[in-house]
């Protein structure tokens, strides 16, 4: 069937259509010089107009195109639209039944998959969303003709959210989720603990991304947070014990960990090891051999004398070297070089054995050639870097010499061996759970064994717990930006944070937060505390006050209570302290290095040497060209990482804190706290 313009109709309409004809599924619309095809799939709408003299028909499609034809006749305008229309509405009827089909199926697709009793992770997400755009584009009706019928659009619409808003609909199913769970498992949240888990603590075991990264605030439970995760993944039967890894940093914590998830679980299984340990098992299990860890690891005296004696041997038998090493002494390190054979001095030979260790730790953990270190330096230090690092040739050459002699390995190599093994394949990980505490002291080669890890096991998860604010340790390797920047380097990621401190009242939280996010580089978050402290939870106290503060505490603190002693290095001790034992034998009373205290709290501490200078906190840049050229790049912020390290020295009291300092010379530190409200006493 088909409907054209009269004669005079086409001749005054002057319109390029004046010819419609009717096909299976759509209309052909043509003229002298045009014909369009319009498919049913793509009508949107089919007008029929009465004109002074003729018809008229508009064809409406999508993106508020229209096409018309004028000039026919109205009484077979008014046959052929009907006629259409009855094909139109029948082919419309079909293909309802078939969308409403689809869309029902694709509807019930996405209830069966957010319904599970699991984590909606983002990769979820990505596969869902996959297969809900596939569906939708595949029905047969345009988008808008879904109004007409209210059960279809409510569908497309439920399915569209998914596309339109899917990380708002991921985290709202989430959501609703974890408070489900929440309900059931309330007796485990409540005694998986000493004490229950609060409301972060929950939602942190309960996210199960491929990686969550739980940033944990001073005082806010991490272990416990460790612990649970650990227990939770057994008793949802989401691992097996021995499919969980859990990863320390250092022997002590280590064993605590494994003694509370012993504990807690009764999973003997799970064993917490140090990333050395890691590395050691996965080297037994390839090679079935044992490797022996050198015994200068553990001796620091000897690990010094053999350091020594080869700079010694070096500086004595090579003249081009003694000058190069005298050079780097002065003008690097400021040191005091008197004698033409220097090396003989005692105060020399007493500090270049640290500085040794130090510079070949670091070039061992680096793990690269002396060409690759030499090409990541910035242009600036090149030269210099390039010169240092040739100095340190002879005594890497002797250090493996010794290993070798003794037939052993250094932690290093334990670790670039343990890689290495992953890489060619010769060690499959059996873990499907990895949690990793103190995640901010991580450095590129724990980094990398733990990449290669989960390379080798796709189904494997990263559960990362840590907090920026107490990154402390770039000068042993550590790289903050794994954390900071951690989606970048572990792919997409949950955060998670724990948002309660049950170590000092809110007073103490609000100063030590305030003053660590003067760094714009730090994350942001906010830590509450169950308790609200006044004025005094910390005071700014002159130096020459310590005596009398001692005085003070001795006469109100219990036996049961502790008193913590810090300072920025070991020689900064009070020799006050000497006679502490004698002078107020009812004080618990130690002394350690800010460094040191980390992980550790009291119920009162005192702050020592909050002063300006050499010996001052914050400490002056000192780093060598060697630091510089292979530790991770310093940041931009002046005293990031001695902000840092204020930041854990002010979140070690339980009860009350004093900062000591030089009026005459105070740190720079002490007039910021100053501004953020932190009361100066002039007596203790």
């Amino acid at each position: 069937m088909e409907l054209k313009a009269t004669s005079i109709g086409k001749k005054l309409a002057q319109h390029p259509y004046h010819r419609v004809r009717m096909l299976s599924a759509g209309i052909e619309v043509s003229g002298d010089h045009h014909e369009y095809i319009i498919p049913f799939n793509q009508l949107i709408g089919i007008r029929c107009k009465r004109g002074v003299v003729w018809g008229e028909l508009e064809f409406e499609l999508a993106d508020q195109k229209v096409v018309r034809l004028h000039g026919t006749e109205w009484l077979e305008t008014q046959r052929f639209w009907q006629h259409l229309m009855q094909a139109w509405q029948s082919w419309t009827e079909q293909m309802v039944t078939i969308s409403d089909q689809l869309l029902q199926e694709t509807e019930t697709f996405i209830l069966q998959r957010v319904q599970k009793d699991g984590w909606l992770t983002q990769v979820s997400l990505g596969d869902l969303q996959s297969h809900i755009h596939d569906a939708l584009t595949a029905l047969p009706l345009p988008t808008i003709r879904l109004k007409e019928f209210p059960n279809s659009y409510s569908r497309w619409q439920f399915c569209q959210s998914w596309l339109t808003a899917p990380e708002t609909q991921r985290q709202q199913r989430n959501q609703q989720w974890m408070a489900q769970l929440e309900k059931n498992y309330a007796e485990f949240f409540a005694t998986v603990e000493r004490s229950p888990l609060n409301s972060s603590q929950r939602q942190a075991v309960m996210n199960d991304e491929k990686s969550v990264l739980v940033l944990a605030g001073a005082g806010s439970g991490k272990t416990s947070v460790l612990v649970a995760k650990t227990a939770w993944l057994i008793l949802r039967k989401q691992a097996l014990a021995e499919q969980i890894l859990v990863l320390a940093f250092g022997r002590k914590a280590a064993e605590e960990l494994n003694q509370r998830i012993t504990e807690r679980t009764a999973a003997a299984q799970v064993t917490a090891k140090t990333f050395h340990s890691l590395a050691l098992a996965i080297i037994q299990q390839v090679t079935n051999k044992t490797p022996t860890i050198t015994e200068l690891e553990s001796n620091t005296a000897e690990r010094h004398k053999l350091l020594l004696d080869q700079w010694i041997e070096q500086c004595s038998q090579k003249k081009a070297a003694a000058n190069q090493w005298r050079h780097c002494l002065e003008e690097d390190l400021g040191w005091s070089v008197t004698e033409p054979l220097y090396w003989q001095q005692p105060d020399i030979q007493k500090k270049i054995p640290v500085l040794l260790d130090k510079w070949l730790g670091l070039i061992r953990m680096h793990g690269g050639t002396q060409a690759q270190m030499i090409e990541q330096v910035n242009e600036e230090d090149r030269p210099l870097f390039t010169k240092r690092i040739k100095l340190m040739t002879p005594i890497l050459k002797a250090w493996k010499a010794a290993l070798k002699e003794e037939g052993a390995v250094d932690f290093t190599s334990l670790i670039e061996q343990a890689c290495g093994l992953i890489e060619k394949g010769r060690f499959i990980s059996p873990w499907k759970y990895l949690l990793v505490d103190e995640f901010q002291d991580i450095s590129p080669q724990r980094a990398r064994l733990i990449s290669l890890l989960r390379q080798q096991n796709k189904h494997s998860h990263l559960y990362a717990v840590g907090d920026d604010w107490q990154a402390i340790y770039r000068f042993a390797g550590a790289q903050l930006d794994l954390t900071t920047k951690f989606a970048h380097y572990f792919g997409e990621a949950a955060l998670c944070q724990l948002d309660t401190t049950y170590r000092f009242d809110q007073r103490q939280s609000d100063i030590a937060s305030q003053f660590i996010q003067q760094n714009p580089a730090q994350l942001r978050k906010y830590i509450t505390s169950l308790r609200q402290g006044n004025k005094k939870t910390i005071t700014l106290l002159h130096e020459t006050q310590l005596e009398a503060l001692f005085d003070k505490l001795s006469g109100f603190v219990t036996k049961q209570e502790t008193v913590l002693v810090l300072a920025r290095y070991h020689y900064l001790k009070p020799k006050v302290l000497d006679k502490a034992a004698t002078r107020w034998p009812t004080l618990s009373v130690e002394f350690m290095t800010i460094h040191a205290s980390k992980g550790r709290e009291a119920d009162y501490v005192v702050i020592c040497g909050m002063n300006d200078g050499k010996d001052g906190f914050p400490a002056a840049d000192q780093e060598t060209v060697i630091e510089r050229g292979v530790l991770a790049v310093q940041e931009d912020y002046p005293h990031a990482e001695e902000r840092r390290l204020a930041y854990v020295a002010l979140t070690r009291a339980k009860q009350r804190s004093w900062l000591l300092f030089n009026q005459e010379n105070p740190s720079p530190f002490v007039g910021e706290l100053k501004q953020l409200g932190v009361p100066v006493a002039k007596k203790a």
